[in-house]
């Protein structure tokens, strides 16, 4: 990968991708035919497919994950995500899981916040102060996240499920999943809880169904063209209790870490194809 040429590829990508959107968008208007409009969707996934911008955040994230930062001047290099200290190869497939120094079921990006905290000396309020990234403030959790998941590209996921409190975090996570609120009596199952749903341009996969957990669960984080930034599963929970107009969920909370649980547990199996590129 030659990174000088990924920002004039990016800008490419990014010109074509919202050129094809515009007229996917007008076909899908002209269309009557659901058929006809899939076919298109999967047309335009596949010039996405082509190039994907994420490699800029995942060599980003590479680079924060060895360069010694904070009061101790330390690297994360010794980061334990859950296959031992240093192990970033398949640590992201093994994910969600308990560890017992926390003692608490933890997500990627709360670990990473765990190793931030106890290798680097930064705060917890440090730590999480940027965990997404807005126009012209990159996010260095979105960066490591990246940059870890990508390292267990084609394997498949294995989250555990054997820990006392890793089940507890799958009930609750179901309950979470199911629970109705908010303005729009809205539940993470009203749009995730049957075959074949799409608002205007996007599927909605059945989350309880392995092989549509499987294609979704395993893609992210991932660049979102629509976004033009990477996003992370956090971001990804957090954004849709917005669309919900849910109260906020919280970054790396028990509560978002739980429905990961949930979604994991039946996505378990796939294969890991992060980062991922996405509308």
């Amino acid at each position: 990968m030659k990174r000088s040429s990924l920002p004039r590829a990016e800008r490419a990508l990014r010109l074509a991708a919202a050129a094809l959107f515009c007229a996917l968008c007008a076909c899908a208007r002209a269309q009557d035919s659901d058929a006809q409009t899939q076919k298109e969707i999967e047309r335009y996934r596949q010039l996405l497919a082509e190039g994907n911008p994420a490699e800029l955040a995942q060599a980003r994230g590479e680079e924060l994950w060895k360069t010694k930062r904070g009061p101790k001047s330390a690297s994360l290099e010794r980061c334990d995500l859950g296959l031992g200290p240093g192990v970033v190869k398949g640590a992201y497939a093994a994910l969600p899981r308990y560890f017992r120094d926390t003692d608490r079921v933890q997500d990627l990006e709360s670990r990473l916040v765990t190793c931030i905290v106890a290798l680097q000396g930064f705060t917890p309020e440090e730590a999480m102060k940027n965990p997404f990234s807005a126009p012209g403030r990159n996010s260095d959790l979105e960066a490591l996240a990246t940059y870890v998941a990508g390292e267990s590209k084609g394997m498949k996921l294995a989250a555990p499920m054997q820990h006392q409190k890793e089940i507890e975090a799958f009930r609750i996570g179901e309950q979470l999943f199911y629970r109705r609120a908010g303005p729009h009596d809205f539940s993470c199952s009203t749009c995730h809880g049957d075959t074949g749903k799409r608002i205007r341009l996007q599927d909605l996969p059945k989350l309880t169904e392995p092989k549509e957990a499987q294609r979704v669960f395993t893609t992210w984080p991932a660049y979102r063209v629509s976004q033009g930034s990477v996003r992370t599963m956090q971001h990804r929970l957090y954004d849709c209790y917005w669309q919900m107009r849910h109260p906020q969920l919280d970054y790396a909370s028990d509560a978002s870490i739980a429905l990961e649980v949930f979604m994991a547990k039946y996505a378990n199996g796939g294969t890991i194809d992060a980062p991922g590129l996405k509308r």
